[in-house]
Protein backbone atom coordinates (compact mmCIF):
# COMPACT_ATOMS: atom_id res chain seq x y z
CA UNK A 1 0.00 0.00 0.00
CA UNK A 2 2.91 2.40 0.81
CA UNK A 3 3.83 2.22 -2.74
CA UNK A 4 0.74 2.87 -4.46
CA UNK A 5 0.88 6.11 -1.63
CA UNK A 6 4.33 6.91 -3.29
CA UNK A 7 3.75 6.92 -6.85
CA UNK A 8 -0.30 8.30 -6.59
CA UNK A 9 1.68 11.40 -4.86
CA UNK A 10 4.42 11.56 -7.29
CA UNK A 11 1.54 11.86 -9.87
CA UNK A 12 -0.04 14.27 -8.68
CA UNK A 13 2.99 17.03 -8.03
CA UNK A 14 4.24 15.90 -11.62
CA UNK A 15 1.13 16.96 -13.37
CA UNK A 16 1.31 20.63 -12.15
CA UNK A 17 3.23 22.55 -14.20
CA UNK A 18 7.06 23.84 -12.73
CA UNK A 19 7.08 27.20 -11.36
CA UNK A 20 9.71 29.16 -13.31
CA UNK A 21 11.50 31.96 -11.17
CA UNK A 22 10.36 35.54 -12.20
CA UNK A 23 13.96 37.13 -13.89
CA UNK A 24 15.00 39.85 -11.79
CA UNK A 25 17.35 42.47 -12.60
CA UNK A 26 18.21 42.80 -9.56
CA UNK A 27 19.28 39.44 -9.04
CA UNK A 28 21.39 39.68 -12.49
CA UNK A 29 23.03 42.83 -10.93
CA UNK A 30 24.11 41.21 -7.92
CA UNK A 31 25.62 37.97 -9.93
CA UNK A 32 27.36 40.57 -12.48
CA UNK A 33 28.55 42.44 -8.86
CA UNK A 34 30.19 39.18 -7.44
CA UNK A 35 30.82 37.15 -10.92
CA UNK A 36 31.43 39.34 -13.81
CA UNK A 37 33.31 42.80 -11.94
CA UNK A 38 37.07 41.34 -11.86
CA UNK A 39 37.46 41.98 -15.13
CA UNK A 40 34.04 43.94 -16.26
CA UNK A 41 32.66 47.49 -15.54
CA UNK A 42 29.44 45.69 -14.59
CA UNK A 43 27.03 49.34 -13.58
CA UNK A 44 26.49 52.00 -15.73
CA UNK A 45 28.83 54.79 -14.86
CA UNK A 46 30.42 56.30 -18.21
CA UNK A 47 33.33 57.00 -17.23
CA UNK A 48 34.60 53.91 -15.46
CA UNK A 49 36.81 51.59 -17.18
CA UNK A 50 36.92 47.35 -16.57
CA UNK A 51 39.78 46.50 -14.54
CA UNK A 52 40.38 44.10 -17.36
CA UNK A 53 40.99 46.24 -20.37
CA UNK A 54 40.06 43.41 -22.58
CA UNK A 55 36.24 43.21 -20.90
CA UNK A 56 33.91 45.14 -22.18
CA UNK A 57 32.26 47.62 -19.97
CA UNK A 58 28.22 45.84 -19.26
CA UNK A 59 27.09 49.09 -20.41
CA UNK A 60 28.75 49.44 -23.61
CA UNK A 61 27.80 45.56 -24.39
CA UNK A 62 23.91 46.78 -23.54
CA UNK A 63 24.71 49.31 -26.35
CA UNK A 64 26.06 47.26 -29.06
CA UNK A 65 23.28 46.97 -32.22
CA UNK A 66 24.36 43.20 -32.14
CA UNK A 67 23.08 42.87 -28.60
CA UNK A 68 19.58 41.30 -28.04
CA UNK A 69 18.28 38.81 -25.23
CA UNK A 70 18.97 35.69 -27.20
CA UNK A 71 23.07 36.82 -28.13
CA UNK A 72 23.41 37.36 -24.34
CA UNK A 73 22.08 33.82 -23.54
CA UNK A 74 23.50 32.28 -26.58
CA UNK A 75 27.42 34.28 -25.08
CA UNK A 76 26.79 33.33 -21.40
CA UNK A 77 26.18 29.26 -22.05
CA UNK A 78 29.23 29.26 -24.47
CA UNK A 79 32.85 28.79 -23.32
CA UNK A 80 35.40 31.47 -24.31
CA UNK A 81 39.06 31.25 -23.69
CA UNK A 82 39.58 34.71 -22.15
CA UNK A 83 36.98 34.06 -19.62
CA UNK A 84 36.59 32.28 -16.57
CA UNK A 85 34.24 28.39 -16.89
CA UNK A 86 31.24 29.00 -14.72
CA UNK A 87 28.20 27.64 -15.31
CA UNK A 88 25.03 29.57 -14.77
CA UNK A 89 21.10 28.15 -13.93
CA UNK A 90 18.54 29.15 -16.86
CA UNK A 91 17.49 31.80 -14.14
CA UNK A 92 20.28 33.53 -13.94
CA UNK A 93 21.29 33.81 -17.14
CA UNK A 94 18.02 35.17 -17.54
CA UNK A 95 18.23 37.49 -14.59
CA UNK A 96 21.70 38.80 -16.21
CA UNK A 97 20.76 39.24 -19.57
CA UNK A 98 17.63 41.00 -18.10
CA UNK A 99 20.36 43.67 -16.28
CA UNK A 100 22.53 44.21 -18.71
CA UNK A 101 19.52 44.96 -21.66
CA UNK A 102 18.63 47.27 -18.43
CA UNK A 103 21.94 49.00 -18.73
CA UNK A 104 21.14 50.38 -22.42
CA UNK A 105 18.16 52.78 -20.78
CA UNK A 106 20.75 54.28 -18.38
Amino acid sequence: MHGRSVSGLAAILFSFPAFAQEVDPAIGRRLAETVCFECHEVVANPTAPSRNPDAPRFADVARMPSTTDLSIKVFLRSSHAAMPNFMLSPEEIDSLTSYILGLRRR
